[in-house]
């Protein structure tokens, strides 16, 4: 179309608006559909709880992804929303990582060790400060899906002992507790803890949970969420081998990095222990943690044998995900994510698909300009822990769960504006 015909164009839709009658704005607003926002609880883990750059702390408990669905659904009869804040004069809560420098491309990243909410140790695990209030947001850091029925699972995890009494850490259950007042709406978002551990231990500890144990689990906690009618959306399991935490060392990056360093023979290889068989030269289907660069030790020769240089002192296990165990950690996510599917479809819930929508972002992509990707620190989605998320990307998350929301009960609940976050913070 030429400019003339553009200018006629604009000059006709100029007349008809002139012309009409009655002009139709709709002055509605957003609508909440078949759904009922009264009550809105988040069942979860420490995606939920806001945690970040490897703690749980007031910033991020301010703006996690609940807390961002609470303050839009509140526009369509949402009511209030508690979450349990640390409180301000120990807000740093847990501590934390933060980044105090970058230079030349290299981070330093040092630990949060002020206005800490630690009252106290038992067999050398932190007692945080305990909270007393009203809750919506029940994410606790570290719980697993099959944890949620588990009789005095406070005593295991300091995170939900806060949320507690002396008399209740040794009866409740994480789900009655999550339950005892009646609700209208929840979000469910565990499981991603039943496989994480193993992963990010380079399948070196923690079990993944038995596929068909965690069927029943599911089962029973979307049974109890829905027993009283209540509606819900319920979220797939990030890909966690396609985070910053799996993508940041490689194998390219450690043989750079080794023959920088180096005076001659130009070095080709990095041997690691798999997690079976015999030590053998990595490829680039092994995936290394993101730790192995906080150890330092590529190189090192305390014992007269170069670390991961030499097939006699390799990368241990710990700090590698062999390609057979990616295998076991992607099968295991896709069943999870297929239990997750069936059970939400056949109870009539939404389903916000993270494992695909994180995915989308980790590859590369923007959101309001913002370039977002998995690379660490500068892909602005990841938290400085390489797991889990920035504020920006909870608030893609929020956006994920609004957009489910929207598309299974017919509501327009406004979403998010993710420009007004950011990723890693700089120094």
């Amino acid at each position: 179309m030429n400019f003339i015909s553009i200018h006629k164009s604009i000059l006709a839709l100029a007349i008809l608006g002139v012309v009409s009658c009655k002009p139709n704005i709709d002055v509605t607003g957003p609508k909440k559909g078949s759904a009922d926002f009264n009550r809105y609880i988040a069942i979860g883990n420490s995606l939920t709880a806001g945690y970040a750059d490897g703690g749980l702390y007031l910033d991020g408990q301010k703006n996690s992804y609940p807390e961002m669905i609470a303050a839009q659904i509140k526009m369509v009869g949402g009511g209030s929303f508690a979450t349990p804040f640390f409180p301000a004069a120990q807000s740093n809560g847990s501590g934390y990582l933060k980044l105090t420098g970058l230079t030349d491309g290299v981070p330093t990243i040092v630990p949060e060790t002020s206005n800490l909410a630690i009252r106290g140790q038992v067999d050398g695990s932190n007692l945080y400060t305990r909270f007393a209030g009203d809750i919506e947001n029940f994410g606790v850091p570290g719980i697993k899906l099959i944890h949620a029925n588990v009789v005095g699972y406070g005593r295991l995890n300091s995170y939900f002992e806060r949320l507690l009494t002396d008399v209740t850490v040794n009866t409740r259950t994480y789900l009655d507790f999550a339950t005892a007042k009646p609700w209208t709406f929840f979000s469910l978002w565990l499981g991603n803890n039943d496989i994480l551990g193993y992963a990010s231990a380079g399948a070196a500890a923690d079990a993944p949970t038995p596929k068909a144990t965690f069927s029943s689990a599911y089962q029973a906690v979307v049974t109890k969420l829905v027993s009283t009618g209540a509606k819900g959306v319920v979220a797939t399991i990030p890909d966690v081998t396609n985070t910053a935490y799996f993508r940041t060392v490689t194998l390219k990056s450690l043989l750079t990095a080794v023959n920088a360093t180096q005076a001659g023979a130009l070095i080709k290889e990095i041997y690691i222990q798999p997690g079976s068989g015999p030590v053998r030269s990595a490829t680039a289907e092994d995936l290394f943690t993101l730790p192995l660069s906080a150890a330092n030790l590529i190189g090192s020769a305390p014992n007269g044998i170069p670390y991961g240089l030499h097939p006699a002192n390799p990368v241990e296990s710990r700090f590698v995900l062999d390609k057979n165990e990616v295998t076991t950690v992607n099968d295991y996510i896709q069943s999870y994510n297929t239990t997750i599917k069936i059970i939400a479809e056949a109870n009539n819930l939404a389903i916000m698909d993270a494992y695909s929508l994180l995915n989308e972002y980790a590859s590369g992509k923007s959101a309001n300009g913002i370039p977002i990707s998995a690379a660490f620190i500068q892909g602005n989605l990841f938290s400085l822990d390489g797991i889990h998320l920035s504020q920006l990307g909870y608030a893609i998350t929020a956006n994920g769960f609004i957009e489910a929301i929207n598309a299974k009960y017919g509501s327009t609940i406004p979403i998010v504006d993710v420009s007004k976050y950011h990723g890693v913070k700089l120094p």
